[in-house]
Order: C-alpha cells, then structure tokens, then sequence
C-alpha cells in the first residue's frame, strides 16, 4: 500500500462526504472507520454494508482502495484494536504511511445558561470531543511517516503535496470557531465550547511534539462552517443566507485549505475559507 488517506468516522454528514471526496479526486488508498453498534440504531454494522454505503454514488472508483475498520470512540480498547487491524493490514515489505488524516468525531449539547448543564452530558461531549482525538493521536500517529519515506515521494500526482519538499503529511481535527475564546461574543453553548477551545489546544500541543521529533507532518485545525447535516438540523433557521453548506461543498473545501497549508500554518486552526480561527 503507498501513501494513504485516513478519515475517521466516515459514515455520516461531512465525514461521509470527505471520504468520497478523495475517493472521487485522487488515486490514493483511503482508509474508513466506522462504529460497528451506532447508539441510534439496534443494528450492527458490517464492513461490506458500511463499504457499499461509502461507495454507493462513485460510480468510477476502484472499491480495492477503500478499507473500512470499526472503531469506536467510547473505548480506548477499540480504538487501539483498530490501529493493530490497521497495521497488520499494511504491506511488511514496503512503507505505508498517512498522506492526510482527518478527525471529525463530535458532538453537541447547546446549553444556553448554566442551569442547562448536565454532568452526564458534559462528559459525554468532552468525551468525544477532546478525549477520542487524544487517543488517536496516541494510537494512529504510528503511521505518520518518517523522512526517508516522504523524501523518496514528495511528489504526488494526486496535488497533495505542498511546494515544499519532502511533503508534509496532514493530521487534521475539525473543530469549530466557537472554539474561539477571542471570537466569543455571545456566550451559551458551555461544553461545546469548551471542549472545541481544548481540542484546539491539542491541535497545538500534538504540533509542537511533531515538530520536536522532527516527524514530517504539520497538524491543523479546521472549521466547516455551518453544515447541511443532522448535527446542525436544530439551527439551520438560523444561518445566515449562503452560510449553509451542503456536506460536498463543505467536505471541497476543507480538503482544499488543508492542501494549500504548509509548516508556515501549522498548530493552528483554519476555516473554510482559509482564514484562520484566531484562539
């Protein structure tokens, strides 16, 4: 396997529409997880099932390219049964590693005043939102390249590389401009933002330790803006006019910014646009 691209989850909403991005625009590998029992559904989910549902619209792309591996991010001994399956799928005779990660575990609990806290909710969204991505970097960050394997393919026919050379993988967390202690003029949404303003902190923290080991990666935050997905249906209302994207435009451009950045942006957090989400 040659460089890969990982995109965890990959199933639902922006996720879904970022790993059929690649899959539509580049010619590389592309591994998904995916929760095998979703707390909405009774029903368990088999890669075959998860893989056609990915799969399903790209009518001109090779399934070979697409793996799929559960994971879940409630259980740190799934996320690292995840990374073994991964690594022991990995060719032994030549190095793989990650192109361009992307991390969009998440969720939301808008508390608007301080009444509306709820410790098992506050947990949960502190969970998922900064702990999960932890233990991702703990468990997946094995598969970021080394020097030697990036030098030998710093260029890519697939536009994934920057001008700079040897290529920088991608390690990429989507958080949110609410994140944003500066940016933060109207207050409400007390755990959201908390957990988004630590996952920036882990986005800087991990950074610096890549820089320190001189791993050839940069990671970054992102901001999608407001998207078209379940996790946003409550204040769609409330989005301004042209602020509402849909999954594939949103999932366009994020891949888009990502690959314009290079180390002059790194440990930082970057929207839609290319702007960057000041702390």
């Amino acid at each position: 396997m040659p460089p890969f691209i990982l995109v965890s989850p990959a199933t639902g909403g922006l996720s879904l529409a970022v790993i059929r991005h690649y899959l539509r625009t580049t010619s590389l590998p592309v591994v998904g997880t995916y929760r095998p029992h979703p707390p909405t559904s009774g029903k368990e989910r088999t890669p075959d099932a998860v893989r056609d549902h990915i799969l399903s619209p790209l009518k001109d792309v090779d399934p070979s390219r697409l793996r799929v591996v559960p994971l879940d991010f409630t259980s740190e001994e799934s996320i690292a049964a995840a990374a073994d399956a991964l690594a022991n799928a990995l060719p032994k005779d030549a190095e793989s590693y990650i192109r361009v990660a992307f991390f969009l575990a998440g969720i939301l609990y808008p508390e608007r005043q301080p009444a509306d806290l709820v410790l098992k909710d506050v947990a949960e969204t502190f969970n998922m939102n900064v702990i999960s991505h932890l233990l991702m970097i703990k468990h997946f960050s094995r598969f970021l390249p080394t020097a030697s394997a990036t030098r030998s393919r710093s260029a890519s026919p697939d536009g994934l590389t920057s001008e700079e050379a040897p290529a920088l993988a991608k390690w990429v967390h989507v958080s949110a401009r609410v994140g944003s202690i500066s940016d933060n003029a109207l207050g409400g949404w007390y755990s959201y933002r908390a957990s988004k303003a630590a996952l920036n902190q882990v986005v800087r923290t991990f950074d610096l330790h890549l820089q320190t080991k001189k791993v050839p990666a940069i990671c970054v935050g992102v901001h999608p803006g407001t998207v078209k997905t379940d996790f946003s249906k409550a204040f769609w209302s409330g989005v301004k006019p042209g602020k509402l994207f849909e999954p594939a435009y949103a999932a366009e451009r994020l891949v888009e910014v990502v690959k314009e950045l290079g180390k002059g942006q790194r440990g930082r957090i970057w929207d839609w646009k290319g702007d960057e989400v000041k702390p």
